[in-house]
């Protein structure tokens, strides 16, 4: 095994244990993969709490979904289809998220998109999120239903179901969950604060200097907002 390949199980392991403790994944809810080549990944097994994943426990993958390496009788999670299709459709994706968060999961369950240009993170790093129909896990409804957003969108609310986020690496699409959940979180609480009613947007004027900033803050992926900046 190489170094690389050590720090990447490493970290997966991280990014599972920081997932549980922040309450985004009970049981053995969530997945994580990494891309290690373009016919090589990492993943989280199915039936495992997130909290005790271990480097040993993680299986190899190839882009078929089929096991290269596993320790015993670890199996991946049938969401892995949903994973796949995100690096099948988008090379610069180097790692996969799936998880519940709370607050970003209630917007889904009530079919509220998170479309608001209305938080500086938002409009910076991870744009509008959409919602992605409601797909039987275990077949290709869910990759499907992901398929025509994942062109302009690194963020994914997934309909009576959870979240998805992609990066180029595990820190970042760690990261986009975070702030999809900050998001939901602040719009939740400033619509209560109005009494159900949307909150304002941004001024398009003020967006596009907000757009402009991305890449003086390094961020990279895709945003519908503003393409240029892409």
């Amino acid at each position: 095994m190489s170094t690389n390949e050590e720090e990447l199980r490493a970290l997966i392991c991280d990014i599972c244990n920081k997932v549980w403790q922040k309450g985004w994944v009970a049981a053995n809810d969530g997945n994580v993969s990494v891309k290690i080549d373009d016919d090589t990944f990492l993943c989280t097994p199915t039936g495992i709490s997130k909290s005790f994943i271990t480097p040993d426990k993680l299986i190899k993958i190839n882009a078929a979904g089929e096991i290269l390496e596993s320790n015993g009788d670890y199996r991946p999670s049938s969401e892995i289809k949903m994973h796949l299709r995100c690096y099948q459709d988008r090379d610069d994706v180097g790692a996969v998220l799936h998880a519940h968060p709370p607050v970003a999961t209630a917007f889904a369950l009530a079919h509220l998109p998170l479309d608001s240009y209305s938080l500086i993170e938002s409009a910076i790093v991870i744009g509008s999120i959409p919602i992605a129909s409601f797909g039987i896990p275990s077949t290709n409804e869910v990759p499907d239903s992901i398929a025509p957003f994942l062109p302009e969108h690194d963020v994914i609310l997934l309909e009576n179901h959870g979240a998805l986020a992609v990066g180029s690496d595990l820190i970042t699409a760690y990261y986009r969950m975070e702030t999809l959940e900050l998001v939901a979180n602040t719009q939740y609480h400033a619509r209560m604060l109005l009494g159900g009613e949307q909150e304002a947007e941004i001024p398009r004027e003020t967006l596009e200097k907000l757009f402009a900033l991305r890449p003086n803050y390094g961020v990279t992926g895709r945003h519908p907002g503003y393409k240029k900046y892409c």
